[in-house]
Protein backbone atom coordinates (compact mmCIF):
# COMPACT_ATOMS: atom_id res chain seq x y z
CA UNK A 1 0.00 0.00 0.00
CA UNK A 2 1.23 3.48 -0.88
CA UNK A 3 1.97 5.65 2.15
CA UNK A 4 1.56 9.33 1.43
CA UNK A 5 2.92 11.86 3.82
CA UNK A 6 0.59 14.82 4.22
CA UNK A 7 2.35 17.85 5.63
CA UNK A 8 0.50 20.99 6.67
CA UNK A 9 3.75 22.80 7.42
CA UNK A 10 6.58 24.01 5.23
CA UNK A 11 8.71 20.99 4.31
CA UNK A 12 11.43 19.74 1.98
CA UNK A 13 10.47 16.06 1.99
CA UNK A 14 11.22 14.23 -1.23
CA UNK A 15 10.33 10.57 -0.82
CA UNK A 16 6.85 9.39 0.18
CA UNK A 17 5.35 12.63 -1.02
CA UNK A 18 2.08 12.44 -2.91
CA UNK A 19 1.30 15.27 -5.27
CA UNK A 20 -2.44 15.98 -5.45
CA UNK A 21 -3.37 12.30 -6.04
CA UNK A 22 -2.42 9.15 -4.15
CA UNK A 23 -1.38 7.73 -7.53
CA UNK A 24 1.19 10.54 -7.99
CA UNK A 25 3.40 9.06 -5.30
CA UNK A 26 7.07 10.02 -5.21
CA UNK A 27 9.25 7.07 -4.25
CA UNK A 28 12.67 8.28 -5.45
CA UNK A 29 14.68 11.44 -5.98
CA UNK A 30 14.56 10.93 -9.75
CA UNK A 31 10.76 10.75 -9.68
CA UNK A 32 10.66 13.90 -7.58
CA UNK A 33 12.90 15.82 -10.02
CA UNK A 34 10.76 14.62 -12.95
CA UNK A 35 7.63 15.75 -11.07
CA UNK A 36 9.16 19.18 -10.53
CA UNK A 37 9.76 19.48 -14.29
CA UNK A 38 6.14 18.45 -14.92
CA UNK A 39 4.95 21.16 -12.52
CA UNK A 40 7.16 23.76 -14.23
CA UNK A 41 5.61 22.69 -17.54
CA UNK A 42 2.10 23.06 -16.06
CA UNK A 43 2.96 26.62 -14.97
CA UNK A 44 4.15 27.41 -18.48
CA UNK A 45 1.01 25.80 -19.91
CA UNK A 46 -1.14 28.03 -17.69
CA UNK A 47 0.53 31.17 -19.06
CA UNK A 48 0.17 29.83 -22.60
CA UNK A 49 -3.56 29.30 -22.03
CA UNK A 50 -3.87 32.89 -20.83
CA UNK A 51 -2.15 34.11 -24.01
CA UNK A 52 -4.37 31.90 -26.18
CA UNK A 53 -7.40 33.42 -24.42
CA UNK A 54 -6.17 36.95 -25.21
CA UNK A 55 -5.49 36.07 -28.86
CA UNK A 56 -8.90 34.39 -29.14
CA UNK A 57 -10.62 37.44 -27.65
CA UNK A 58 -8.82 39.73 -30.12
CA UNK A 59 -9.85 37.51 -33.05
CA UNK A 60 -13.46 37.44 -31.86
CA UNK A 61 -13.46 41.22 -31.38
CA UNK A 62 -11.99 41.74 -34.87
CA UNK A 63 -14.58 39.41 -36.39
CA UNK A 64 -17.46 41.14 -34.64
CA UNK A 65 -16.07 44.55 -35.53
CA UNK A 66 -15.76 43.52 -39.19
CA UNK A 67 -19.44 42.54 -39.06
CA UNK A 68 -20.24 46.09 -37.95
CA UNK A 69 -21.02 45.18 -34.37
CA UNK A 70 -19.86 47.26 -31.44
CA UNK A 71 -18.84 50.39 -33.34
CA UNK A 72 -21.41 52.57 -31.61
CA UNK A 73 -20.61 51.12 -28.20
CA UNK A 74 -17.32 52.91 -27.70
CA UNK A 75 -16.89 56.03 -29.76
CA UNK A 76 -13.66 57.58 -30.81
CA UNK A 77 -12.00 60.41 -28.99
CA UNK A 78 -14.32 62.88 -27.37
CA UNK A 79 -14.47 66.14 -29.29
CA UNK A 80 -15.48 68.23 -26.31
CA UNK A 81 -18.84 69.21 -27.85
CA UNK A 82 -22.10 68.15 -26.28
CA UNK A 83 -24.35 66.02 -28.45
CA UNK A 84 -27.75 64.44 -27.82
CA UNK A 85 -26.12 61.10 -27.10
CA UNK A 86 -23.69 62.67 -24.61
CA UNK A 87 -26.39 62.74 -21.96
CA UNK A 88 -26.34 58.94 -21.84
CA UNK A 89 -22.58 58.60 -21.99
CA UNK A 90 -19.66 59.38 -19.71
CA UNK A 91 -16.29 60.51 -20.92
CA UNK A 92 -13.32 58.51 -19.67
CA UNK A 93 -11.15 60.85 -17.63
CA UNK A 94 -7.85 59.31 -18.60
CA UNK A 95 -8.64 57.75 -21.95
CA UNK A 96 -10.93 60.34 -23.54
CA UNK A 97 -13.20 57.55 -24.79
CA UNK A 98 -16.95 57.76 -24.55
CA UNK A 99 -18.39 54.92 -22.54
CA UNK A 100 -22.06 54.10 -22.32
CA UNK A 101 -23.30 53.75 -18.74
CA UNK A 102 -25.49 50.74 -19.49
CA UNK A 103 -23.15 49.12 -22.00
CA UNK A 104 -22.96 45.35 -21.63
CA UNK A 105 -20.99 44.94 -24.82
CA UNK A 106 -21.81 42.95 -27.93
CA UNK A 107 -23.56 39.60 -27.77
CA UNK A 108 -21.05 36.94 -28.73
CA UNK A 109 -22.27 34.13 -31.02
CA UNK A 110 -22.66 30.70 -29.40
CA UNK A 111 -19.68 29.01 -31.09
CA UNK A 112 -17.34 31.84 -30.06
CA UNK A 113 -18.74 31.83 -26.51
CA UNK A 114 -18.19 28.07 -26.35
CA UNK A 115 -14.53 28.39 -27.36
CA UNK A 116 -14.01 31.16 -24.80
CA UNK A 117 -15.73 29.06 -22.11
CA UNK A 118 -13.60 26.00 -22.86
CA UNK A 119 -10.41 28.06 -22.61
CA UNK A 120 -11.63 29.69 -19.40
CA UNK A 121 -12.54 26.32 -17.90
CA UNK A 122 -9.10 24.93 -18.74
CA UNK A 123 -7.47 27.95 -17.09
CA UNK A 124 -9.59 27.58 -13.95
CA UNK A 125 -8.88 23.85 -13.73
CA UNK A 126 -5.14 24.31 -14.17
CA UNK A 127 -4.95 27.23 -11.73
CA UNK A 128 -6.77 25.24 -9.02
CA UNK A 129 -4.59 22.21 -9.74
CA UNK A 130 -1.44 24.31 -9.31
CA UNK A 131 -2.92 25.74 -6.11
CA UNK A 132 -3.28 22.18 -4.78
CA UNK A 133 0.36 21.49 -5.68
CA UNK A 134 1.30 24.67 -3.82
CA UNK A 135 -0.71 23.48 -0.82
CA UNK A 136 1.58 20.48 -0.35
CA UNK A 137 3.74 23.10 1.42
CA UNK A 138 6.76 21.43 -0.15
CA UNK A 139 9.39 24.08 -0.81
CA UNK A 140 10.63 22.39 -3.99
CA UNK A 141 7.14 21.99 -5.46
CA UNK A 142 6.30 25.59 -4.59
CA UNK A 143 9.51 26.70 -6.28
CA UNK A 144 8.66 24.60 -9.37
CA UNK A 145 5.22 26.27 -9.52
CA UNK A 146 6.71 29.75 -9.29
CA UNK A 147 9.45 28.98 -11.82
CA UNK A 148 6.84 27.66 -14.26
CA UNK A 149 4.76 30.81 -13.87
CA UNK A 150 7.80 33.07 -14.29
CA UNK A 151 9.13 31.23 -17.35
CA UNK A 152 5.67 31.15 -18.91
CA UNK A 153 5.21 34.85 -18.24
CA UNK A 154 8.62 35.58 -19.77
CA UNK A 155 7.82 33.54 -22.90
CA UNK A 156 4.24 34.66 -23.52
CA UNK A 157 4.15 38.24 -22.23
CA UNK A 158 6.79 40.02 -24.26
CA UNK A 159 4.57 42.96 -25.26
CA UNK A 160 3.09 45.84 -23.29
CA UNK A 161 0.46 48.42 -24.20
CA UNK A 162 2.22 51.51 -22.85
CA UNK A 163 -0.86 53.75 -23.06
CA UNK A 164 -2.94 51.38 -20.92
CA UNK A 165 -0.19 51.11 -18.30
CA UNK A 166 0.36 54.87 -18.16
CA UNK A 167 -3.41 55.36 -17.82
CA UNK A 168 -3.37 53.21 -14.69
CA UNK A 169 -4.33 49.90 -16.29
CA UNK A 170 -2.58 46.58 -16.04
CA UNK A 171 -0.03 45.36 -18.53
CA UNK A 172 -0.54 41.68 -17.92
CA UNK A 173 -3.96 40.98 -16.52
CA UNK A 174 -4.62 38.91 -13.46
CA UNK A 175 -1.39 37.00 -13.14
CA UNK A 176 -1.48 33.50 -11.76
CA UNK A 177 -4.72 33.82 -9.85
CA UNK A 178 -6.70 30.76 -8.87
CA UNK A 179 -9.85 32.15 -10.43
Amino acid sequence: MVRCSMNMLWNTQIENTCIVFRSWHISSTQAFVFSCFVIVALGILYEWLREVQKVTDRKIAATLSAQGKGKSRVGGLVSGRRSPEADSEEEGLLTGLRMSKDDNGVVIPLSMRASRAILYGAQVFLSFFLMLVFMTYNAYLILATVIGAAVGHFIFNGHMDIEIVLAGGSAGGRGMSCH
